[in-house]
């Protein structure tokens, strides 16, 4: 079974997008995008500094933007049994399931992106990826020093998020047993109670939504479970901000559902070297470039023969 999955903040690079949009059609609907939302995505995939997608309202709409063009030069999607996303990229998975249109998914992570950056901006607040480490002890640790385990990813790797004061005190004083502490290139602390704020504009935006029920597995990173229908799917979609990733748990619930293949969509590498560890002797494509379209291709082919 193929499972695809879409990477969240902080898997944006300067100029990433900027090979998809040579692609047939794809400069075309960035721009209606860019339009509809009232964000220039061909400038900040392709002309800005790692400053300016950083920033939380324009990184999340540019993330989903590059999830959907490479979902939809990838193709095969009967190929797929499952759908998963990390963070924002639940916003990319649930389109791909069909439980919101593209323009819906746009429209919705614009109003995500812009409503954390303002919850973001009333304290100074950041997070750091703990590496090694048993989760137990790394999860305790972090919580005597008032941080919350806002992403646990499993395969040895526990984000915390909380005030710069507090990461910083993590960073003099790491987790018996862990290697190292890495800051993220995010710009607040997401998945905690920083970004409740975020919850009630979210919350408004889901009244205008009209979801589908999930075409295929959608497996929700709030807890790992296959959600059915859309409604479950948004209401998970609007917590979420506020509440931690459970990656660890999708992961296990894709080897529960016998997964042979991942593919991690645009732009592609931290979900799939997560699998390398976690999930061992899966293969996995991490679609970087359209270059790497043509190993997905022979993926998916060798999958589904």
């Amino acid at each position: 079974m193929l499972v695809l999955v879409a990477p969240g903040q902080g898997a944006q690079t300067p100029g990433f997008l900027t090979p998809w949009l040579d692609l047939p059609g794809a400069a075309d609907r960035v721009a209606a995008w860019s339009d509809a939302i009232g964000l220039d995505l061909a400038h900040y995939g392709t002309k800005a500094d790692a400053d300016e997608i950083r920033d939380t309202a324009v990184a999340q709409p540019l993330l989903v933007a590059a999830g959907l063009l490479s979902a939809d030069a990838l193709g095969s999607r009967s190929a797929f049994g499952a759908v998963a996303g990390h963070s924002v990229g639940e916003i990319t998975a649930a389109a791909y399931a069909g439980v919101l249109t593209d323009a819906d998914a746009l429209s919705f992570v614009r109003t995500r992106g812009l409503g954390m950056a303002e919850a973001a901006a009333v304290t100074e607040t950041g997070m750091a990826a703990v590496l090694g480490g048993d989760r137990d002890v790394v999860v305790a640790h972090l919580e005597k020093l008032g941080l919350t385990p806002a992403n646990i990813n499993g395969a040895g790797q526990i984000v915390a998020a909380g005030t710069m004061e507090q990461i910083a005190a993590l960073e003099a004083d790491k987790p018996e047993g862990s290697m190292k502490v890495v800051a993220l290139k995010v710009a607040g602390a997401f998945h905690t109670h920083h970004m409740v704020p975020a919850v009630d504009k979210l919350a408004e935006a889901a009244q205008a939504l009209s979801p589908a029920d999930p075409a295929l597995k959608y497996v929700s990173n709030k807890d790992g479970l296959v959600v059915t229908t859309g409604a479950d799917v948004v209401a998970r979609l609007v917590g979420q901000v506020a509440n931690p990733v459970r990656w660890d748990l999708c992961m296990e619930t894709f080897a529960e559902l016998g997964v042979t293949g991942i593919i991690e969509l645009c732009p592609g590498g931290t979900l799939t070297g997560l699998a390398k560890r976690a999930l061992k002797g899966v293969p996995s494509v991490a679609l970087k470039t359209p270059d790497d379209l043509d190993k997905a291709a022979a993926l998916v082919a060798e999958q589904t023969a």
